[in-house]
């Protein structure tokens, strides 16, 4: 699909809802709209890492956001599943899955019998690499996102851009429309993008590929920015439940090359700082090639960082190396600030700090240094208990085609062809999950076809509802308690905190400590920025913060 025809079908989505933007009334002068929106993405972000590490932090970064931004110190971002795919969709579109239809980083499709990833799409190739980590889209994305609007308001006149380590990141922020999304190719060490976005490699990507900063990182050791002994935030480098890279390494300093033999990729630079400043590099050579904010139509960059990415987990959020990544970040953000201040003029930009999930401490950190009320959740016993159950109640049968995250979705054939009621097995299905310990509860997903749970206590599940890829019987674990495999990664997340900061000289130098919504991003930049806001959108201005 051309770009023309996509920004076409987006004006469809939006033309009946808003009002132009040469008619808006009560505007502004143009000297009031920033030149350049930068949001600063930070996955898996927890919002007390900036009380934590407060007194490390250099005055120019973390710090400066605080010190001189607005800041929501109760920002949430709830649903079903938290994960970096949910939480991004949601944040730059501002509704929820039901509506933006990405329920979980891959769902399965009845029609197509097999489960689809929320991304992948062969249609596109790689471009800038001869890999296929480049055969991505936003087809799937079912409503638009900040930057779509954005361009849908200035007639494609402005410019939109999105960088990252990780891919999901890097185009559900984009959107749809545009100008580019780069993030980092694993097998090469080189930041690529696809051509569901970009037609021709830029050059200036190419020379900035050609210096092979993941090759150089990857020559380094990776040690302690200060003194290790000055890290008292943090538990020990040597921690026992301190699981490490390849259960192995787990203290400083990380002889880099060793781990890259051993990954057989570079894929693990995103769970070391140098990910970041490769991040915040390119960001930085992006806004000079691309010459964002340099006319009188406002743009869109999304940088996206990551703590520790997929090794969270290994090391956990009270560790040194998590402090390590932070103290080093706060540095690359001060470089990008100032550099913002360079190129487009002290108060000219506008930034925006926040999260699209935040992360949770281990069960066994937490049982064993504080003694809390936590646990584990096998889905794979319970799910064979289930089938037992199953068989005995419907008889013999391949009942459960697919268990995804939190969900599960039967075998419709089967229950076509044993004559079972739908609305039958599944709330049978969900009776039978919620005797388990570990289950705050479970649902059947007729109950959100047939009623409004969008408020209340399950409006979060409600929320993330989409009726043609949710599965059948969705439910949530009791606060604390985390899900374990026997031979896969658990990547789990029931932490709906993130922090949310906006800086720039049109919005007030103020603290909010009312409960705010991740949703609140999109309607809040479009009102900064003087465009419409769409009907759709799920979240609200946050008056508080407008000067």
């Amino acid at each position: 699909m051309t770009k023309l025809n996509i920004l076409s079908v987006l004006a469809l989505l939006t033309f009946f809802c808003t009002n132009s933007l040469i008619a808006q009334t009560n505007k502004k002068s143009e000297a009031d709209i920033p030149k350049l929106v930068v949001v600063i993405s930070i996955d898996q972000m927890r919002t007390d890492y900036l009380s934590r590490y407060w007194n490390k932090f250099q005055s120019g970064g973390f710090k400066r956001l605080v010190n001189e931004g607005a800041v929501c110190s109760n920002a949430q971002l709830d649903l079903h599943v938290q994960k970096i795919s949910t939480g991004t969709a949601t944040l730059f579109t501002g509704v929820y899955p039901a509506a933006h239809g990405i329920v979980n980083d891959s769902w399965y499709d009845r029609l197509k019998k097999k489960e689809i990833n929320c991304i992948a799409d062969n249609y596109f190739i790689t471009v800038g690499s001869d890999s296929k980590e480049g055969e991505r889209s936003a087809a799937k994305l079912l409503s638009p996102t900040i930057g779509d609007l954005i361009k849908i308001n200035t007639r494609n006149r402005s410019k939109v851009f999105s960088v990252a380590m990780n891919d999901v990141s890097a185009v559900l922020s984009a959107g749809h429309a545009a100008n580019g999304a780069y993030w980092f190719d694993s097998q090469n060490g080189n930041m690529i993008s696809s051509s569901y976005y970009v037609d021709v490699f830029p050059e200036w990507v190419r020379q900035f590929n050609e210096k092979q900063f993941a090759k150089m990182y990857t020559q380094r050791d990776w040690s302690t920015l200060l003194p290790i002994k000055s890290y008292e935030e943090s538990m020990g480098d040597d921690y026992i439940l301190e699981k490490g890279y390849y259960d192995k390494w787990n203290t400083f300093p990380y002889d880099l090359k060793k781990i890259k033999d051993k990954a057989g990729s570079y894929n693990f630079l995103k769970t070391t700082p140098h990910g970041n400043s490769m991040v915040k590099d390119f960001a930085i050579n992006l806004i000079i090639a691309e010459k964002l904010g340099s006319d009188e139509y406002p743009d869109l960059l999304t940088a996206t960082f990551t703590s520790m990415d997929y090794e969270n987990s290994s090391f956990g959020p009270a560790s040194i190396e998590m402090e390590d990544t932070y103290l080093r970040l706060d540095q690359d953000i001060a470089l990008l600030l100032d550099f913002l201040d360079k190129s487009i003029g002290k108060g000219n930009s506008l930034v925006v700090l926040t999260s699209t999930c935040s992360s949770v401490y281990p069960v066994d950190y937490l049982k064993e240094e504080f003694n809390m009320p936590v646990g584990t959740f096998s889905p794979e016993s319970a799910i064979a208990l289930l089938k037992s159950f199953l068989n005995i109640t419907y008889g013999q049968g391949d009942w459960i085609e697919v268990i995804g995250d939190q969900q599960l979705y039967f075998n419709r054939e089967l229950l076509e062809k044993k004559n079972v009621l739908l609305a039958d097995i599944q709330t049978k299905t969900a009776n039978f999950i919620n005797q388990f310990e570990g289950v705050k509860i479970a649902l059947p997903s007729t109950s959100f076809e047939q009623g409004d749970y969008t408020k209340g206590q399950l409006a979060v599940i409600a929320n993330s509802y989409n009726f043609k890829r949710s599965g059948d019987v969705l439910y949530q674990l009791e606060d604390g308690w985390q899900p374990v495999f026997k031979f896969q990664k658990t990547i789990y997340n029931d932490n709906s905190n993130i922090p949310f900061i906006l800086h720039g000289n049109t919005v007030k130098r103020t603290q909010i400590r009312k409960k705010i919504m991740g949703e609140d991003m999109v309607p809040t930049l479009l009102e900064i920025l003087q465009m419409p806001i769409p009907d759709h959108c799920a979240g609200t201005i946050l008056e508080e913060v407008l000067q």
